[in-house]
């Protein structure tokens, strides 16, 4: 987790940011910074979600996103680089013969094509992105708290 955090925007600088600065007093709840399973896991796929739906605006929406519904925002922030110059394409490509396939080659343009494919990649991987942080959180919590035990176990053991 401390590596991940080096990656995150800290507080000041998204609360001066030109863009955000809309969200005003909004941006001060401590739930929006305090690194908690829900919040993270939120933060993560709202980014993911406006990353791969809206080809601009994508951070301005997801930290609004993640102000409404009480999520980690530095995390949402961070996941919108889900779509980048180096991945842009291969997304865009993915959802355009996702969106063929769903609604058949003939029957749709490649701009409903397209529209659909990244609909359905935004909502399919934002409900991934935060069952699978989730689960993670959750492992690395308990696995840390058997080490706990196990090494209070064994110090107790020498004790007696």
């Amino acid at each position: 987790m401390k590596r991940f955090k080096r990656w995150l925007p800290d507080a000041a600088a998204v609360r001066n940011n030109r863009w955000l600065r809309w969200l005003g007093p909004a941006l001060h709840h401590p739930a929006l910074w305090s690194l908690r399973r829900r919040g993270f896991a939120l933060g993560m796929a709202l980014g993911i979600f406006f990353g791969l739906l809206i080809p601009v605006a994508q951070i301005p929406l997801s930290a609004g996103a993640a102000v409404l519904l009480r999520a980690h925002v530095p995390a949402a922030i961070a996941s919108t680089l889900v779509t980048n110059p180096v991945t842009f394409g291969p997304v865009y490509y993915v959802a355009w013969k996702l969106g063929e396939f769903m609604l058949g080659e003939a029957s749709s343009g490649v701009g409903m094509s397209l529209a659909a494919g990244l609909g359905t990649l935004a909502v399919t991987l934002a409900a991934i992105t935060y069952a699978v942080v989730s689960q993670v959180w959750r492992w690395r919590v308990v696995r840390k708290r058997e080490q706990r035990t196990a090494t209070w176990a064994a110090t107790q053991k020498d004790r007696a």
